[in-house]
């Protein structure tokens, strides 16, 4: 059971350098389709997106109250609130739905 940890270690420490070392050595130029070049910009922020947005009903006591929220944040900054803004307001509108609801 001891020596489990040491594969799963190693496994680890395989993928992980894989993932990294790899499209360096296998990609030499410079990527010139339009595809993948948007491709992987949006890698990134598609991973947060898949991370947070269920995080965000689930770390209320009701999900009707995260989803208001998100709701909100999502209006707001798509007029141009400041980020501050947008947390300031979704955080009231958990504390509203919340005393509201329960």
């Amino acid at each position: 059971m001891q020596h489990d940890i040491y594969i799963y270690l190693i496994l680890m420490s395989a993928v992980t350098l894989a993932i990294r070392i790899l499209p360096l050595t296998l990609i030499r130029g410079q990527i010139r389709s339009r595809f993948w070049r948007s491709f992987l910009f949006y890698v990134p922020y598609v991973t947060l997106a898949v991370m947070t947005f269920p995080a965000i009903t689930e770390a209320t006591q009701t999900p009707v109250s995260g989803t208001l929220a998100l709701v909100c944040g999502i209006a707001l900054a798509w007029y141009g609130a400041s980020l501050f803004k947008v947390a300031a307001a979704c955080c009231l509108v958990v504390f509203i739905s919340e005393f509201i609801l329960l």
